[in-house]
This record gives structure tokens, sequence and C-alpha cells, in this order.
């Protein structure tokens, strides 16, 4: 069973159309949850007793489950079978005004979930957005009660296509294109935040998701060295 832990604004949707190509029924799309609009107590209890049930029901006919949820809900599916984790993360700063960006474009308000239409409906500032408690330590929120190294693959949404090559072929034995959703594909690869002072701002605001990503980052590093190390010569 591969769990995929959808962190959003990772290149999430992406990754989850190219495990749908390849798993496709046997795939579960887990998006009730709405971590971020689920009060702290309210979504850590749920995500609990969703791992206490994760084992009996049609997860035994599946071998793929990818959504927005917190990561310790299927933790206990390794107590039943073999349970690989993965997740994509982004640069936070980055991270956080693509949301910001995102959620101000694609308001609909018949469709959108409660924390989205306060931020569009009483207009946010972006101040307002990363400094408030539901969007603080998005990273962390996800990963209560899951440490990092229970992951066996993070990939870094900076370098989409070499990570997802090096999990296709480790995870899925098979070399597909990546999926490339583009949900404001007029910037380009332009940086949302360019100010020095607002990004040492933002990242003091951040400081857990910002330690967090950097140990994947570090992660990356050694995995890929490793891998290179075996490399022969001229390779």
């Amino acid at each position: 069973m591969l769990v995929s832990v959808h962190l959003p604004k990772t290149a999430g949707t992406s990754f989850g159309q190219s495990l749908a190509d390849h798993f496709g029924d046997r795939l579960l799309r887990d998006y009730e949850d709405a971590p971020l609009n689920t009060a702290p107590m309210r979504r850590k209890l749920s995500a609990a007793l969703g791992g206490l049930r994760s084992g009996v029901t049609a997860l035994r006919r599946l071998d793929c489950v990818h959504g927005h949820f917190l990561a310790c809900k299927y933790l206990p599916l390794r107590l039943r079978r073999p349970v690989r984790f993965v997740t994509w993360m982004r640069d936070p700063v980055e991270r956080l005004a693509s949301h910001y960006e995102f959620w101000r474009r694609s308001y609909e308000p018949r469709r959108s979930l409660p924390l989205h239409r306060r931020v569009v409906e009483e207009d946010w500032p972006f101040e307002r957005f990363y400094r408030s408690p539901e969007m603080r330590d998005v990273y962390s929120q996800f990963l209560w009660r899951f440490d990092l190294s229970n992951f066996d693959f993070i990939g870094i949404t900076e370098h989409y296509e070499a990570d997802f090559s090096f999990f296709a072929a480790t995870f899925l034995g098979t070399s597909p294109s990546a999926h490339r959703v583009e949900t404001n594909a007029g910037r380009g690869t332009a940086p949302y935040v360019t100010d020095p002072s607002l990004r040492a701002e933002i990242e003091g605001v951040h400081r857990n998701d910002m330690l967090l990503y950097r140990r994947a980052l570090d992660l990356r590093r050694r995995t890929r060295g490793s891998i290179d190390s075996t490399r022969p010569a001229g390779c």
C-alpha cells in the first residue's frame, strides 16, 4: 500500500494524476477530512479514529491512497500490511504565497470551504493570511505525531521532474511522464516573494515548517549522494 500525503500547493494535484494513471481503480482519493477547515482537536481525533477504522474497509482492495489528511491517519495500516508513505514539500514561503494567490483566483461561493470563503470575502491581506493560526506551519499541522523518518520518499517540488523520475523508478517500477497541472501558468518560474525582509519575517512566523523543509532538503541531498556514488564513472 502506498499512502501519499498531499500537502497543499506542493504539486500534489499533478502527482495525484500520475498515481491515478498507474493505479487506476486501485487508488482512493481521500479529501474528505479537509484539515485546514477543521478545528485542531477535532481533526486530530478524526485522524486517530480514521486510523483505527482504516484496516477494515475497502482499503483491503486498494493499493494507493492520496489526499489531504493527517499522515498519522494511516499509520495503523503498518500493523496489517506493508505500507510506504510519500509526500512532496515546497519552500514554505513560496508555498504560502502560492496558496494565497490560488485561493484569491479560484474562489467559488457555492463550493469553497469556510476558511477559503473567509480569506476572500473578508479580503485578507497576505500578512493576515500568513500570520493566521489556521495557516501557520501547515506542514506541521498535517504531520502531527508523524516524524519525517516515517516517509519512504519526500519529493521537493522545486525539483519535481527529477524527483518524480526517481520516485517512479523506485516505487512504481516504471518511467511514466510526469503530469504538471499549472494553476498559474502565466507566472512561469518567477518567485512570489522577492523582498528579503518579507521572506525573513515569514520564515520566522513559520519556523517549524522551515525546519521540516530544511530537513527534507538534507534527506534529499543524502539520498541523491548515495545514488550518485553508486553510478559507474562517466555516467
